[in-house]
């Protein structure tokens, strides 16, 4: 059965139907921007509503091989787990991929399948690259790349990064070090002294020879850390003693909010941002939970979770 028999039985729609909307998927998207943490500003393509079903029609549908390195966008794993995997060693090295998503193109995606898997026929071919890539060019078959809006993005990423994950995973195994791939956050860490300084050399001609250097590090978030230092995996703190921790300007942040809540003072917006911390809280260091509602009642932490303001 092919891409198209698949998603028309998945979505009740007929091969007819499924064809005519993918024919122009890689224009249905609405694009905005929003500012980085530091300076600039990202643009979010946004799937429409119809094509965002299809994608995730297609997920479903989807057996692409993933490394266990990947610790982003599968179930069953948080960015607790991506922590965890480096809490109890002495040194952290942490890389960040530029602009990601951005830079795996339709062409170089097909590139990296062949190495990995056969490529599939040239039917399926056409329609899968339409269903999953965005075209940002004004004009009808330009250039067409991952956007970062998209929910299938994530799954294509990882299988997109399979051989690199490999490679990198034993290059890790044979120095002690212990690797993990958060979408573009690489995060390596050991207890041995002075290994991880010949990482990013490593990660770089890794890059080049699976890439041809279209995936590139940004040597400007490139951060060595050590337990003399505080060291933060994916947001999450880990503490000298190997905890996981939230932090703490983070928990700061949350107990101002619990007492804007409780004094009634709290818009909505940031209510559900608190009610967000909350449950990573829960998630991430229960023993912070179990304070919060010494400090401000078991009624009013309660309150919070189960939505007085919704």
């Amino acid at each position: 059965m092919n891409l198209i028999q698949q998603l028309a039985q998945g979505l009740n729609k007929s091969d007819a139907e499924v064809t005519r909307f993918l024919v122009n998927a890689p224009k249905k998207y609405k694009v905005y921007t929003i500012p980085k943490r530091t300076s600039g500003h990202r643009v979010i393509a946004q799937p429409s509503k119809e094509l965002k079903v299809y994608q995730r029609k297609y997920l479903e549908l989807q057996k692409l091989p993933i490394h266990d390195a990947a610790m982003a966008y599968r179930e069953g794993l948080s960015i607790k787990d991506n922590a965890m995997a480096h809490k109890n060693n002495r040194y952290l090295l942490k890389l960040d991929l530029e602009n990601f998503f951005n830079s795996i193109n339709n062409h170089l995606f097909w590139r990296v399948w062949e190495s990995i898997i056969p490529l599939p026929s040239a039917t399926n071919k056409e329609f899968l690259e339409r269903l999953l890539f965005w075209c940002p060019s004004k004009k009808t078959g330009g250039s067409l790349i991952l956007s970062i809006g998209a929910p299938s993005s994530p799954l294509v990423s990882n299988f997109f990064m399979y051989k690199f994950d490999c490679v990198m995973s034993d290059l890790c195994r044979e120095r002690n070090i212990a690797y993990t791939r958060y979408a573009d956050d690489l995060t390596f860490s050991t207890d041995r002294k002075n290994v991880l300084f010949e990482i990013p050399l490593l990660v770089e001609k890794q890059l080049v020879s699976l890439f041809g250097g279209s995936i590139r590090v940004n040597k400007k978030k490139t951060k060595f850390s050590s337990r003399a230092h505080n060291r933060h995996v994916t947001g999450i703190t880990i503490t000298n003693n190997g905890k996981l921790s939230l932090g703490r300007d983070r928990k700061r942040y949350i107990k101002h909010l619990i007492h804007q809540f409780s004094l009634g003072k709290l818009d909505k917006e940031n209510y559900l941002h608190l009610k967000g911390l909350i449950a990573f809280a829960k998630h991430v260091e229960p023993l912070f939970l179990q304070s919060l509602t010494k400090k401000y009642s078991a009624k009013v932490i309660s309150e919070i979770i189960e939505g007085r303001n919704d």
